[in-house]
């Protein structure tokens, strides 16, 4: 899947969630767009390097640190 193509389902689901609200205002979109995409990230690339969190946290661009505070804020592992 390319950056475009995840692009085009992060705008999908949003054209979802604001015809979903039905006239009622958005409300801090952008804090729920990133626990919604963060979490599956974090859990799959963790998954993908077998559980190893210096392998994790290289592949997603991370200071080990901050892997690990975001991984205790999702309750991963």
């Amino acid at each position: 899947m390319s950056n475009q193509q995840i692009g085009d389902c992060v705008r999908a689901a949003l054209d979802e969630y604001f015809k979903d609200l039905d006239g009622q205002p958005p409300h801090a979109v952008y804090d729920m767009v990133l626990q919604c995409v963060e979490k599956p990230l974090l859990e799959y690339v963790l998954n993908r390097a077998g559980g190893n969190q210096s392998k994790t946290a290289e592949i997603l661009g991370l200071n080990r640190n901050t892997l690990r505070k975001k991984l205790q804020q999702y309750k991963i592992q």
